[in-house]
């Protein structure tokens, strides 16, 4: 994220005054330990990811707040910026099970959902299941499959399950889907449409380490570091500490007069002159929902409109869709939102 979303220690989660929901009535002392339990073992999570990724702070914080959302999330970055580590390592500190698909042009659906396989000892067909029956998928270079396949996943992202031959099989929980994609290589590979964009909750752009961070990388590897080896990375927090995180979360307040400006940030991006694509009502819920994740990860039990601020670029970037000739002028999307935000008026 290209901005100053973080777990940093300036603003590890601590307890929030009162933290109480506004107009709620208070919540009980066993909630709110569990609450804080659980906003401290997230926290932890950027000190055991940092020991085999430097830097991706403000990536992992985007990865927590899908966790939090039961959102998905598209990684996009130049190879070589250590995407698949950063899953690996994320999943073997949240103690969840973990697969990886290679997404090429001859991968089928059922390469990925699974299918049904006839077994001679039974002489019945009998559900073989894909790699999507998992904790955290990383569907890597997903633009480089054909739409067909891309497409199996939507039943998966959506409603969280699988149909196969007319029988839905629930996947587990949590479930999260990342997906990544290179950002400067299209040449044979599928972009995925709108509708699919859609369904992904935020997109994170994954920078390059700056020097001092790659001074730091090197020194790892020349001190033999092994990036297949995890075993010093330890479970810091599970499918509980998330659980919790979630009730927490979906207690967070929302004023009125913020609900009233995020969608007035959506409904500003589809008027602006540069789109052809503005924001959809999706779009407003997703933006709605990692806001009160940040404001519960920085210990407040309320949105503000910093928090909409500081999420509205990775959760809306890919559901914008620039003109053409905004193209040819060197727009981006980050940029227009950007110019959206300085100006639609924030409550005060």
């Amino acid at each position: 994220m290209n901005h100053p979303v973080d777990l940093g220690k300036d603003e590890a989660p601590g307890p929030a005054p009162g933290d109480a929901v506004p107009g709620a009535g208070g919540v009980s002392e066993e909630t709110r330990r569990q609450s804080e339990t659980a906003r401290a073992a997230l926290a932890a999570l950027r000190g055991e990811v940092a020991k085999t990724v430097v830097g991706q702070d403000s990536v992992v914080t985007g990865l927590v707040i899908a966790l939090l959302c039961r959102g998905h999330v598209l990684l996009e970055g130049v190879p070589g910026t250590a995407k698949t580590l950063l899953i690996k390592t994320l999943s073997r500190a949240l103690d969840l099970d973990f697969k990886r698909v290679q997404f090429t042009p001859d991968l089928m659906p059922g390469d990925v959902t699974g299918s049904l396989v006839y077994d001679n000892r039974t002489a019945e067909f009998e559900f073989r299941e894909g790699p999507v029956f998992t904790n955290l998928l990383l569907a890597d270079e997903i633009n480089r499959t054909p739409p067909k396949t891309q497409a199996s996943l939507l039943e998966a992202m959506e409603e969280r399950q699988v149909s196969v031959e007319g029988t839905a099989r629930p996947l587990p929980d949590p479930f999260v889907v990342c997906a990544t994609q290179n950002p400067i290589e299209y040449e044979g590979t599928y972009p995925l449409p709108e509708a699919q964009l859609d369904r992904f909750l935020v997109k994170l752009t994954v920078p390059v380490p700056t020097r001092d961070e790659e001074i730091r990388m090197l020194q790892r590897h020349a001190a033999g570091f092994d990036p297949r080896d995890l075993s010093e990375v330890k479970p810091v927090a599970g499918a509980a500490e998330l659980a919790a995180g979630r009730a927490a979360v979906r207690a967070v307040h929302l004023d009125p007069k913020v609900a009233a400006y995020v969608v007035d940030l959506c409904r500003a991006t589809r008027q602006s002159p540069s789109l052809q694509l503005g924001v959809s009502p999706r779009g407003a819920t997703a933006l709605l929902a990692t806001s009160r994740a940040w404001a519960w990860l920085s210990g407040r039990d309320y949105v503000t409109p910093d928090d909409v601020k500081a999420l509205a670029r990775p959760t809306l970037r890919h559901r914008v869709q620039l003109r053409p000739e905004a193209e040819l002028e060197g727009a981006t999307a980050d940029g227009v939102l950007e110019g959206i935000l300085a100006h639609v008026p924030a409550p005060r």
